[in-house]
């Protein structure tokens, strides 16, 4: 069963294929501000069914694109080069040093799925104020 991500309006609705294996809390700058609980999907994997978006904004640029409702101002998801297929949650690197990433990585903010089981996805605390 797929779960559904909505905005407070309804006018972004996200189709989620299956509960993420894991979830990211980022404590940058700009997710911190957010409250956003990110579920990671590859390309492809999500159904954005209706999206008012239209706009991004990018933060640092890379790539990274946050995107959010423009009836209602939910954050509601996002896509960035996949920087966890290179770097740890920390910041360290899995190999070379200033390795880049050569796919993308989708993200839905967790906290527009109703009745959501906190339970069943482990949750990352991500140090992106320090590292990125």
């Amino acid at each position: 069963m797929s779960l559904i991500a909505t905005c407070h309006c309804g006018a972004t609705r996200i189709e989620l294929p299956h509960t993420p294996e894991k979830a990211g809390e980022c404590n940058c700058t700009f997710c911190s501000r957010t409250g956003a609980v990110w579920g990671y999907y590859k390309p492809g994997e999500l159904n954005i069914t209706s999206d008012s978006s239209g706009k991004f904004y990018s933060a640092s640029g890379f790539g990274n694109e946050h995107h959010f409702c423009a009836n209602c101002g939910m954050q509601t998801w996002g896509v960035s080069p996949d920087w966890s297929s290179v770097y740890n949650s920390d910041g360290t690197p899995k190999g070379e040093t200033g390795a880049m990433p050569t796919g993308q990585i989708f993200a839905v903010n967790l906290r527009l799925v109703d009745d959501f089981d906190w339970s069943s996805v482990q949750i990352e605390k991500m140090d992106g104020r320090n590292n990125w």
